[in-house]
């Protein structure tokens, strides 16, 4: 009774005044005897100029209101705070002033061609207190564009206008559309610019429009005809100035300068080499102005990393203009730098996919200019405590938690990396066309790994490669040098004896000389906040072995070695798949579907029957299939089935190939707290069969076209995520829905506490 009560108050109707209804909504419809183009699209935009918007409400309910009700009449405590915080006053139909409204339909309406005196009406539908507007217009056939004329002067400005004529975008047989011509205004600017025109604005043009015929529009295009004169000449550059030492005090622009590749250079010798900074400088002495090179100059030098600040100033130069009428600009390149060195210490919470969690630190030195090229130099000292999270799991006959297999790990390391603000390769590749700076990566570490109890391991890397971007949206990271090697040592009779009984597990730890090269392609949207669809790709293939083995020789085992030390030979491919659908058209909102997929296979041959262990595969966890613990399934149909292959799973319940699948759907609750709904899908399989892994089917865990889709892993869940954009906290309570190995095994809930989205 208290419950129905109190999501009645939720509803909202309560508040309401007599006389009057609650707001709740309202709908539009298009209707004409014709088709109606882009009649979606359309309705969006009449929808968009509905005011007042009703109040939130989710699944029929508006606790904003019972928020606002809370604080009536009160001046302080605490139902004032959830009121003002909170709350929400209640939206009345009394309210709506639907002469307004229809009038801007209608004004929309013209804008998109709709000339032929559209109505609009607006009856009210009341149901109790609530009430509901019913928006329908009524439309003829829209106007279309019949001849588009661009400017036909013999002048400088409007020939050049006219060569862009071939990229517009107003097209014969359109329909007539304001938001067209006002972005093919914008368009003509940005080609302007490109062709010199420093001053030119889109202001300066204007259309003229004849609507006389029947359903047709003749579209005129023209200069104004009071446009300063600096706005139709275009503009060469005549003396550029680099000044990698301005300060935001500077009240001068006088600086000792020297000529270097036709540039006035202000230097600082200590921090820069003079062509570390034209190399990232795209505005040339002697050539037309481009806003694209402006643009371009200012994306490089920031994305050098030293600078706090770059801007550029453009003055007309003194010289006069020549016989064709072009005038002169000087440019100012002003830099701010940032520290040159700089110490930063870190404390952080570590939680691996593996379930292992803890503090951890990092202490990082960076030089930004350690080459004086801009190269940056990062010295690091990490290390972590970390503990094993949850148990292995419960025995089904007993009902008792088992151990936790590895429970503390420590870890230390140093490690380097040198950025390099070029490609250092035997060939010259520049990206002119690239507003972000390639990088060549230099990398080194060590770090000592030890699992109380079990082992010690030596990791080293030493790593070469590239990183770059032909724009915003796509990544290209190319290591052809990518060297692991990891020694395992002071292993227990415990971990031994595993070993021993378990020969795959046992060569994925010990051949750990990896001679690897690797290429990873990223394609991202996430990047255009407005996009109501937003996708995410991940593309990359690795290799290990392929020279080695041409450079090794045979030992008594018929392993192939390189320096008497036996390596891993394998090749990967990982593809992972996002898509963000937006609910709504709010670029604010967070209502969203998100779902991923990630494929990945690993492809051991000559030396090794399985991959390295830090390279296999794990499912389960709080950024898997969460209704299973970290590694808990897999592989294929393999279950632990006494206590000690229980215990030890954490090591067994890994793989060469993974599959997995998730979609979620995710909703703005209150401010900074969302929730979701979600369902995984996902297993790990081997490539070749483990017999020391049976499964009842025979397969012993290896991977079949025909029947993985059978053993997949399925949970679902609800999930509540507290968002304050810099740090996420979540928690995802799932249930098995389906386990690979048919009957048995847990069928209870799954905690998982996380920071971030799950993807």
């Amino acid at each position: 009774m208290l419950a129905g009560l109190w999501l009645a108050g939720c509803s909202g109707t309560r508040f309401v005044p007599e006389g009057d209804k609650l707001y709740t909504g309202s709908t539009v419809k298009l209707k004409s005897a014709y088709t109606i183009p882009r009649e979606a699209e359309i309705s969006t935009e009449l929808e968009s100029v509905i005011r007042p918007k009703p109040n939130a409400s989710i699944l029929g309910l508006r606790p904003k209101l019972y928020f606002w009700h809370m604080g009536q009449g009160k001046k302080k405590g605490l139902g004032k705070f959830l009121a003002d915080r909170y709350g929400e006053a209640p939206v009345l139909i009394s309210q709506v002033d639907t002469t307004k409204v229809k009038g801007l339909m209608i004004n929309r309406l013209y804008n998109n061609g709709y000339f032929a005196a559209p109505q609009v009406s607006s009856p009210v539908k009341a149901k109790g207190a609530t009430a509901t507007i019913e928006y329908t217009a009524n439309i003829q056939r829209p106007y279309t564009i019949k001849e588009i004329h661009f400017p036909e002067r013999d002048t400088l400005v409007d020939r050049d206008i006219r060569k862009t004529q071939a990229g517009s975008l107003l097209k014969v047989g359109e329909p007539y559309n304001l938001n067209t011509l006002i972005t093919e205004r914008t368009r003509i600017d940005d080609q302007m610019k490109q062709s010199g025109y420093y001053y030119f604005s889109p202001d300066y043009l204007l259309y003229e429009v004849d609507s006389t015929q029947h359903n047709q529009v003749n579209v005129f295009i023209k200069v104004k005809g009071s446009v300063p004169e600096n706005a139709v000449q275009p503009y060469v550059l005549n003396r550029v100035t680099l000044n990698t030492r301005y300060g935001l005090t500077d009240t001068t622009t006088r600086e000792d300068a020297i000529i270097f590749r036709k540039y006035r250079y202000v230097p600082d010798e200590k921090v820069f080499k003079a062509r570390a900074i034209t190399g990232a400088t795209f505005l040339y002495p002697d050539s037309l102005y481009r806003r694209r090179r402006h643009d371009q100059t200012l994306s490089r030098l920031m994305s050098l990393g030293t600078f706090k600040f770059v801007d550029i100033q453009f003055r007309p130069s003194r010289q006069k203009p020549d016989s064709l009428g072009y005038g002169f600009l000087n440019a100012y390149v002003r830099m701010t730098q940032l520290k040159k060195k700089s110490v930063r210490a870190e404390v952080q919470l570590v939680k691996k996919t593996s379930g292992f969690t803890g503090p951890g630190f990092t202490i990082q030195y960076r030089d930004r200019s350690a080459l004086r090229g801009a190269e940056q130099l990062l010295l690091n000292v990490v290390g972590s405590f970390e503990t094993r999270t949850g148990a292995s799991g419960t025995d089904p006959e007993t009902g008792e938690k088992l151990p936790v297999f590895g429970l503390t790990s420590y870890e230390l390391g140093v490690n380097g990396q040198l950025l390099v603000p070029r490609f250092i390769a035997p060939f010259d590749i520049k990206l002119r066309e690239s507003d972000f700076q390639p990088r060549t990566v230099f990398g080194a570490g060590y770090k000592y790994v030890t699992r109380q109890d079990f082992f010690r391991e030596d990791f080293f890397n030493l790593n070469y490669g590239y990183s770059w971007k032909t724009k915003i949206t796509n990544q290209h990271d190319f290591k052809p040098v990518d060297l692991q090697y990891i020694r395992l040592a002071d292993t227990t009779r415990v971990f031994a004896q595993l070993l021993q009984e378990r020969p795959f597990l046992a060569a994925s730890f010990r051949q750990q000389f990896i001679p690897a090269s690797s290429y990873t392609y990223t394609y991202n949207t996430q990047v255009y906040e407005q996009r109501r669809n937003q996708f995410y790709f991940s593309g990359g293939v690795e290799s290990s072995g392929a020279l080695a083995s041409l450079l090794g020789k045979p030992n008594a085992a018929g392993q192939k070695e390189v320096f008497g030390q036996e390596f891993s030979q394998y090749g990967k491919f990982d593809v992972e798949v996002r898509n963000y659908y937006r609910i709504t058209p709010d670029p604010r909102s967070g209502n969203k579907i998100a779902t991923r997929l990630l494929v990945g296979l690993g492809m051991p041959y000559g030396n090794s029957r399985v991959l390295p262990y830090l390279k296999q595969y794990g499912a389960g966890g709080p950024n898997s299939v969460r209704a299973f613990l970290p590694r808990e399934l897999g592989p294929g149909t393999y279950r632990p089935t006494n206590t000690t292959e229980r215990v030890t799973r954490f090591y067994d319940q890994v793989g060469d190939v993974r599959v997995e699948a998730n979609a979620e759907y995710r909703q703005d609750l209150f401010p900074y707290v969302k929730g979701a709904l979600f369902v995984d899908a996902g297993n790990v399989w081997l490539v070749n069969p483990d017999p020391t892994r049976s499964t009842p089917d025979g397969r012993n865990g290896q991977f079949q076209f025909n029947s993985f889709f059978k053993e997949l892993a399925v949970g679902a869940g609800v999930g509540l995520r507290v968002d304050i954009e810099f740090i996420v906290v979540r928690l995802d309570v799932a249930y098995p829905l389906r386990t690979p190995y048919g009957t048995g095994g847990s069928k209870s809930l799954v905690p998982n506490l996380a920071i971030g989205y799950p993807f």
